[in-house]
């Protein structure tokens, strides 16, 4: 067995961070994406320090190549990888779709039990930055009273040397929302004992991200929203391809007002559990998931049914944009009017849409979209 530099064998190392790769027929992009956590200097960081770092790519339900290119990948990455000792890296392939079960299975079951912080990313972004994964870990590690840390999003539009109009609203309308630091479920840190708190419950639209959040900051809805739950992490940035069309733009705002609109239903509900159930909610969760797997899904029926109109899906749906484009400073509201107007815009069409969705019976929507343009984006990276 091979030899560290501080002369302990690579399996004596503690794993201080498990990462897991949720992906889901990303066969085109997937080899990009591992190639850009590889160049990290985590690795070389955790080697220093006589540690190591667990490297899982969830391969869920696809039906293309994205586990066998994983498995290509991660296996020559635990023969050549300069900092091999401290890497332990694997591909997992699940036979069910879903990015909830691959969260649920890879949190609960796949990662090394020893592991004290998580980073969960999707399959098809690129890590910006040798640094980002390591300011991650050590946003958290820094920060005791935090229990996630986050990057920030670059959308791919805002490396084009000449943008269009579209793509420059589209780049004003995220810059909007950019207060704080917001939990992007693309990529994010999380103490391993906090998340194995968490359930994702069956059913469950497109909105883990927000749902994570909203248990992190209230601890599991036993008190008040504490932003300092949530911290950003300097330096730390992944990159990933925006929506090309307003069809695109309509289609990912749909999905996401069926978020807010679950979001909204658990907060409600599960404010009602006892306080035990709550401190122990991943277990409450799950048991209830086992006993009905369908009741988040009726729930929501429910509520749907006893409303009248589109914007009564969540609380302040037609005001939060302008809460957001209030809160700038003077010269920037002006400037940022526009695009407050066009996700104003998008936020009507898309609501309605989401509403006729759910008024349908129906709560799983996603989107099929590719990353066609994150290739070239790397190659131009070098």
């Amino acid at each position: 067995m091979q030899s560290t530099p501080e002369g302990r064998a690579p399996s004596s190392r503690p794993v201080l961070v498990s990462i897991g790769v949720l992906a889901w027929n990303e066969a085109d992009v997937i080899r990009k994406t591992l190639d850009s956590i590889l160049r990290q200097s985590i690795f070389a960081e955790l080697s220093r320090r006589g540690q190591r770092c667990e490297l899982v790519c969830v391969a869920n339900g696809c039906t293309d190549a994205t586990a066998r290119i994983a498995a290509e990948v991660l296996d020559a990455a635990a023969r050549e990888h300069p900092a091999r000792e401290a890497l332990v890296a694997r591909a997992l392939e699940l036979p069910e779709r879903g990015k909830l079960n691959a969260w649920n299975v890879f949190v609960h079951q796949r990662s090394t039990p020893e592991a004290e912080l998580l980073v969960l990313m999707d399959g098809d972004i690129l890590l910006h930055g040798e640094g980002t994964l390591w300011s991650l870990c050590q946003a958290l590690l820094e920060h005791p009273e935090a229990s996630i840390s986050t990057d920030e999003p670059i959308k791919d539009l805002a490396l084009k040397a000449k943008k269009t109009l579209f793509d420059r609203v589209s780049l004003a309308t995220s810059a909007m929302s950019r207060g704080g630091a917001q939990v992007s479920g693309q990529l994010y840190c999380i103490r391993a004992a906090v998340a194995r708190n968490i359930w994702l419950p069956a059913g469950l639209p497109a909105c883990e991200d927000g749902f994570i959040k909203a248990l992190v900051c209230t601890d599991f809805l036993s008190r008040d929203t504490d932003v300092r739950r949530v911290v950003r992490a300097p330096g730390a940035a992944h990159v990933f391809e925006s929506y090309a069309t307003v069809l695109d733009v309509l289609r990912n705002q749909k999905r996401q007002m069926i978020g807010q609109t679950a979001l909204h239903v658990l907060d409600v509900h599960l404010r009602r559990l006892s306080p035990a159930e709550r401190e122990r909610m991943a277990e409450t969760l799950r048991e209830m998931d086992r006993a009905d797997p369908r009741w988040l899904k009726r729930l929501i029926g429910e509520h749907v049914r006893g409303i009248r109109h589109f914007w009564e899906l969540f609380p302040n749906l037609l005001g939060y944009r302008f809460q957001r484009l209030m809160k700038l400073p003077g010269p920037k509201k002006v400037a940022y009017l526009p695009a407050a107007l066009a996700g104003f815009l998008v936020t009507l069409v898309s609501s309605a849409m989401a509403y006729r969705f759910l008024v349908q019976g129906n709560t799983d929507f996603w989107p099929d979209t590719k990353s066609p343009n994150l290739s070239k984006i790397a190659a131009a990276r070098g």
